[in-house]
């Protein structure tokens, strides 16, 4: 008996959607579980690799977390090279020079609205607490939020 094929989800943005729209987003490595992103050493250069991203205007970040086995964040991308061929990159620059494992693919959902925005930025900010990796948000050190955020994202 054929099992069913997962379907895969479209990456591309489409022509309809604002430039700049936002994108929640997560990156999973392939070993669940397993701590590869959440000590001095990846931690640390996997930041650095985000914070380049952004500021040679590859995305947009406005929230970047990482977690032990994957990592959340809110990004608008260019609509070219767009969505997929960005994180492949990224992604293969993190295997290639940091070891770091993926699983094949990600997920990425457009925020629609400003409410739909600070909601992912609360959850993002929360998953540490929530899988108790730390007391409170501002406790966890595996953070980047670049200082050029718009004001009114100042207090996230």
């Amino acid at each position: 008996m054929d099992l069913p094929v997962r379907k895969k989800l479209p990456h591309q943005i489409p022509p309809w959607v604002e430039e700049g729209s936002f994108f929640f987003t997560t990156i999973c490595c392939r070993e669940k579980g397993r701590n590869q992103l959440c000590h001095d050493d990846a931690g640390q250069k996997v930041l650095s690799t985000v914070a380049y991203y952004h500021e040679h205007l590859k995305w947009h970040c406005v929230l970047f977390v990482l977690m032990p086995d994957h990592a959340h964040g809110i990004l608008s991308f260019p609509r070219e090279p767009g969505v997929a061929a960005t994180i492949k990159a990224w992604k293969s620059y993190q295997k290639r020079f940091h070891g770091i494992e993926w699983q094949e693919g990600f997920f990425d959902h457009r925020l629609r609205d400003r409410f739909s925005l600070e909601e992912k930025l609360a959850y993002v900010l929360q998953n540490p607490v929530r899988k108790g990796l730390c007391a409170r948000p501002e406790d966890w050190p595996y953070v980047y939020r670049p200082a050029d955020r718009p004001v009114w994202l100042k207090n996230w």
